[in-house]
Parts: structure tokens; sequence; C-alpha cells
């Protein structure tokens, strides 16, 4: 079974989604994400043993390259769209609470922001770690953040913006969610925001890259 997970943990860093997607073309009519999810499971194997051990390898590897500027955005949407269609199986242990994941993650775009491709890859990236993601999606007011986070408890927040002119709305959110809700975490990120802008509004953490939401992700609950 190690082998059919190192196998897993391929799939997903490739991209590889199922037996008949010809991406990537050096694994062309393998088993991909799909397949061997299946037989993991039919052979005995946990779901929680299958996040940890498969797909969590997996995405932190694409994670890692992503930053590193040896993949770009399409090799990192195929690789959430296997890891996608593995958690498909896996969620079902997931929700009867066989299988735990590491926390809850809340994320979106910020009020009168409706660019979402950055919100969509940490989102991809921070499931594909084991955490339970909460796609609040784009134009996100700070009402939506609030009503979320009376919903999930102590999950950590996280904030997104492509535009200078929305970027200021993500310190109006800040404020007011650790106003409603002390000690929460809030973690931004997007093209003009930065460790200073961070600092300034009263946030947590900034990353540049979806792998250093993870990281902060990691360092904070797990």
């Amino acid at each position: 079974m190690n082998e059919l997970l190192n196998q897993l943990a391929e799939c997903i860093e490739f991209g590889k989604i199922n037996k008949a997607s010809p991406f990537p073309p050096q694994m062309k009519g393998q088993d991909g994400a799909d397949e061997i999810t299946r037989q993991l499971l039919d052979g005995g194997v946990k779901a929680q043993e299958i996040l940890t051990n498969g797909l969590m390898p997996g995405m932190e590897k694409v994670g890692v390259k992503f930053r590193e500027n040896k993949v770009f955005v399409p090799q990192v949407l195929m690789s959430a769209k296997a890891m996608s269609t593995s958690m498909i199986h896996l969620k079902p242990f997931f929700a009867s609470g066989e299988a735990k994941q590491k926390g809850t993650f809340i994320v979106g775009t910020v009020l009168g922001d409706l660019h979402d491709i950055g919100k969509n890859l940490v989102a991809m990236m921070v499931e594909g770690n084991g955490y339970k993601v909460i796609d609040l999606g784009t134009d996100v007011s700070a009402e939506k953040y609030l009503e979320a986070l009376k919903e999930n408890p102590g999950a950590v927040v996280g904030l997104s913006a492509l535009l200078t002119t929305t970027m200021v709305n993500m310190g109006k959110i800040t404020q007011d969610i650790k106003a409603a809700f002390p000690g929460t975490l809030v973690t931004v990120g997007g093209a003009p925001v930065n460790d200073d802008f961070c600092l300034k509004i009263g946030a947590d953490n900034y990353s540049p890259d979806p792998q250093g939401v993870v990281e902060f992700l990691n360092a904070k609950i797990a």
C-alpha cells in the first residue's frame, strides 16, 4: 500500500486526474488519482492515511515548486483537480467523523474585488494539506466573514485582494473580525499586499504564495 500512496502523491504532484486523462504526457495510460484512491480505500487504507501520506505530500511538492517558479498556474490547477477528484472519495469519511481535518480555513476575496484565481489557488492548496476550507467567493463583506466565523468558531480567516482600491477594505474587515472574535487569526495576500500593510492593518500573516499560507496554518494549528 505504501507504493500506492507514493503513486497517489505523484498523481497529485503532476496533475494526473484519472486513467483517461492525457495529462501529463509521461503518465498517459496510467491510473490516476481517481483510480488509486479507490484502490486504497478498497484495500482497507484509512481516509486519514490517504490524506496524510498521499494527498498532502503531493500538494506540498506542488506548492514549493510554484513558489520557486518551477511550475505555473495551469500545472497547479491540474494538481488541484487531481486532488479534488481524490477528495470526492474521502469527504464522506470526514463528514462522518471517521477521519479528521487539521482545522477550518475561511477564505474570500474582499469587498469590491471580483478576482479569484489567487484565492482559488490558496483554497485548493490548503484543502489538499488537510484543512476544511470554506470558500466565500468574491466581493465578500465583513458581515459574511463574521457569519462564517459564528458557524465555525476557531477558524482561521484568509483575505485576498488584487486591486489597490480594494486592499484598503482588508483593514476594516480585519478590525471587525478582531473586535467580534478576539484571537481569530487573519492571513492576507494578493498582488498589492506586503508585510508592512499586513502589520499596519493588524493582520497576523502575509504570504506572497499559497504554500506560505499552508506553512502559517501548520505552524499555528497543526
